[in-house]
């Protein structure tokens, strides 16, 4: 993945309708996207998408982001998981295979549209064009193993941003033995899934 700042090769028209969307996303955001605004690049396209309910990623907050190419928008940018997550679509460095990036794009698509192509893949994966081939037979093929390993690495790797900001706002103040206990069962279970994972 390119981390490399692609505004200098974007025309200002592109850069300023690239702000405006941003801004648009940002003040009026789809249900369970929050777009993340980087004031010095805006070819930094990050957001954290909600897993939806009734998915083995619910309860989830995924971080993706979007990748600029210099084509931009005649060419589809390339999206990525920042966040470790178990899928058909979505290959070991987390690049996302969906047709919308691909032989469907169209240049008035637009960054809102992509995020909720990559929210609605949390819903419904296409295990025909899998970059990652496990998943895509497992879902398949045992779909009950495919939901449980998918809610594990959830679990493991797509910590809520409730649960974030509970933790955060703890650490600035005393918490209570209580609180300390169920931390503690929390990062023990945590660990135990993660060692149940390495068996898989």
């Amino acid at each position: 993945m390119n981390s490399t700042s692609n505004v200098e090769n974007l025309s200002p028209q592109i850069i300023r309708q690239i702000v405006k969307e941003m801004h648009d996303i940002s003040t009026n955001s789809p249900e369970g996207i929050k777009v993340q605004i980087n004031e010095t690049d805006v070819t930094d396209i990050q957001a954290i998408i909600e897993g939806p309910a009734g998915t083995p990623y619910a309860g989830g907050a995924f971080r993706v982001k979007l990748a600029l190419g210099k084509e931009f928008p005649s060419t589809p940018p390339k999206a990525f998981f920042l966040t470790k997550i178990f899928h058909p679509n979505v290959a070991a460095n987390g690049e996302i295979c969906v047709n919308t990036l691909k032989r469907d794009w169209q240049p008035d698509l637009g960054i809102k549209h992509i995020l909720l192509t990559i929210k609605c893949l949390l819903i419904c994966p296409n295990a025909e064009s899998a970059l990652n081939e496990e998943a895509g037979k497992m879902l398949l093929e045992r779909y009950d193993d495919y939901s449980q390993r998918a809610k594990m690495m959830t679990e493991i790797h797509a910590q809520t941003m409730k649960s974030s900001q509970v933790q955060q706002s703890d650490e600035d103040g005393p918490q209570s033995k209580k609180k300390a206990q169920q931390d503690k069962k929390k990062e023990k279970l945590i660990k135990e899934k993660k060692r149940n994972l390495k068996r898989l």
